[in-house]
């Protein structure tokens, strides 16, 4: 009967572990979709304020649709560790 519920708190745990690995890689891809499309979503969601707020939010949305194509470029854009020099020394923008 011991052996019962010793396995059975192993296999909670288990589970609890197995469920705070996938919380942090979702985190982890979550901050990396942010640092990469961070001023897309403020110029979107400055846009749809706003438009909320009765106002015109073409300049806004003008500037997220800007910051998405730079991100795009970026994106885009060769990296390699020659090229990671000249990035860090602009602050990670080329």
């Amino acid at each position: 009967m011991r052996n019962l519920n010793l396995n059975k708190r192993k296999s909670l745990g288990q589970g609890m572990t197995e469920y705070i690995i996938i919380v942090a890689l979702i985190a982890i891809a979550a901050i990396g979709v942010y640092t990469a499309f961070g001023n897309v979503v403020k110029g979107q969601t400055g846009a749809m304020a706003a438009e909320l707020g009765g106002k015109d939010g073409a300049q806004a949305a003008g500037r997220a649709k800007d910051q998405g194509q730079q991100a795009n470029t970026r994106g885009n854009a060769t990296h390699n560790l020659g090229s990671f020099q000249e990035a860090a020394a602009k602050g990670g923008h080329q």
